[in-house]
């Protein structure tokens, strides 16, 4: 197996492909000589303000509502120190994994650009642990998203310094212990470094970005999730006309129902009921899918926007400059610009959802004689339940995420004394979106799972799919078998959930292969 090529880490913007590669794939890193020098030359300016005499926040004071208060000269690494223990103070489970080397990367990223007066040797040290396999373990809970994710971008600086506890390669350890092992050394750190370490939107950032990767994969499969239903059902495809698409006006409906078109090409079942079929209009959830799909897709396109902004920024405070002021105090540190995509995006994932069940919950009543569906597709309605109970789990699944999508920017609590008097809440914004991803992964494979049964039932009557749809059923079958008899779905709805969040029904694999 070749090596693979490292993303070096050079002061230049980064992309979401960028965090997935490093986060999930485990991309090597490393540091670049433009960055080095940038580091330096930031550095060199924090020296030379240490001797001017004057108070500069975070440098020579104490922090947040104590930053009135003066620090002796010889206590500058006491104060650093101090500052990262102090603000480790986050409670609740883990951070998952990748969401932690997200971070790492994002904060390496964000020193290379040379704002931040710190020594190269820290960000260095950022990219070997994360070489390593070296991962700080974070509390999820702790971070209000406006002074910087502090506590949880602490408790990644703990590490740094050898203290508090980590995995390595999976096997939890002392991060002193983890150093030794794989031969690194704790840094001892100077003045302005340690409020460098925790000063950035590098938690809400990785989540982002990590969600923007997530929520396109998830769109995908709920487009051909609802194509597949709607050859299941024997349902018209009128309404994706694209004369009636485009006098909305809107990108993303115009692209959904431009796909579903695609995805739905060549369907002989489309065919076999389109000249004699008593029914005028379809249920919303069929007849609006390009409209509630590509309102999500100009909202998710929006979050990636922000993300990818925020993955090119400096989020430190103070900023360091060669000109005068050579020291700025400022707010990029403030979460909103990324806390209000991130709510955006768990009503985006919400409506995905959403939409889904209703096509669910159509499938297995069964009501409609002409698409030839048996009860909750049983193959012997009462003496079996079929699928009943899987639309149960996603109206489970629906109704967490109504109260997931309510906003966590909108609400206040100010901090430091009233210093800090308006947040973001970003964090938590981001850990209900990503708790919404896991909810409506579930309920869209469980569309897909009804659809397969009910195109199974189209194809015992000679019919068939576009050529997009048929490799999405191929897909599930290779996962869940055909519904025979009554059997635990469970299995299955996490099976097909797996393979949603692994890519397996993503759209840019059709149009490269030429099946759409």
């Amino acid at each position: 197996m070749t090596a693979q090529e490292p993303l070096t880490l050079d002061g230049q913007p980064l992309e979401v492909d960028d965090v997935v590669a490093v986060a999930r794939d485990g991309l090597p890193t490393d540091i670049g000589g433009n960055a080095r020098l940038a580091l330096a030359r930031s550095r060199a300016i924090v020296d030379d303000v240490l001797a001017d005499g004057d108070a500069h926040y975070g440098i020579n004071t104490g922090f947040g509502s104590l930053a009135r208060t003066r620090i002796d000269t010889d206590r500058l690494a006491d104060l650093q120190a101090n500052l990262v223990r102090s603000h480790a103070a986050g409670v609740g489970e883990p951070l998952p994994s990748d969401v932690v080397r997200g971070m790492l990367l994002l904060l390496a990223a964000s020193l290379c650009r040379g704002r931040s007066g710190i020594r190269d040797e820290v960000p260095l040290l950022i990219t070997r642990l994360l070489n390593e396999r070296i991962e700080p373990i974070v509390p999820s809970v702790g971070s209000v998203g406006a002074s910087g994710d502090l506590a949880p971008l602490a408790h990644c600086a703990l590490t740094f310094i050898g203290e508090g506890e980590v995995l390595h390669a999976g096997e939890a350890k002392s991060a002193s212990q983890a150093l030794t092992d794989a031969g690194l050394g704790a840094v001892s750190l100077q003045a302005k470094e340690g409020l460098a370490l925790i000063n950035g939107t590098h938690l809400m950032a990785s989540e982002a970005a990590l969600l923007c990767a997530d929520a396109k994969r998830l769109l995908d499969a709920a487009c051909l999730a609802s194509c597949m239903s709607i050859d299941g059902m024997k349902a018209t495809a009128a309404s994706l006309d694209p004369r009636a698409i485009e006098l909305r006006g809107h990108p993303g409906p115009v692209r959904v129902a431009g796909l579903m078109r695609a995805l739905l090409a060549g369907s002989s079942v489309l065919e076999s009921h389109a000249e004699n079929d008593s029914r005028v209009q379809d249920p919303y959830s069929l007849r609006c899918a390009p409209q509630v799909l590509g309102a999500a897709a100009d909202c998710l396109d929006h979050a990636r926007r922000a993300t990818e902004r925020e993955l090119s920024a400096v989020t430190d405070n103070p900023l360091v400059f060669a000109e005068e002021p050579r020291i700025v105090s400022a707010g990029n540190f403030h979460g909103m610009p990324i806390a209000i995509p991130l709510d955006s995006l768990a009503i985006a994932i919400t409506h995905i959802a959403g939409i889904a069940e209703r096509r669910v919950y159509l499938m297995l009543a069964a009501r409609d004689p002409e698409a030839g569906l048996q009860p909750y597709l049983a193959k012997q309605p009462g003496l079996q339940s079929g699928l009943m109970i899987a639309q149960y789990t996603a109206a489970a699944c629906c109704n967490e995420l109504i109260g997931l999508a309510t906003p966590a920017s909108v609400a206040n609590i100010p901090t430091s004394a009233g210093t800090e008097d308006y947040n973001s809440f970003g964090p938590r914004g981001a850990a209900k979106a990503r708790r919404g991803m896991e909810l409506a992964r579930n309920v869209v494979a469980i569309e897909l799972i009804c659809a397969a049964e009910a195109l199974d039932a189209q194809h015992d009557l000679g019919l068939h799919s576009g050529a997009g749809v048929e490799l999405a059923h191929e897909r599930v079958r290779e996962r869940v078998p055909r519904l025979e008899h009554d059997r635990p779905p469970a299995p299955d709805i996490a099976s097909v959930a797996k393979a949603i969040a692994e890519g397996r029904f993503a759209i840019d694999e059709l149009l490269g292969r030429g099946i759409i």
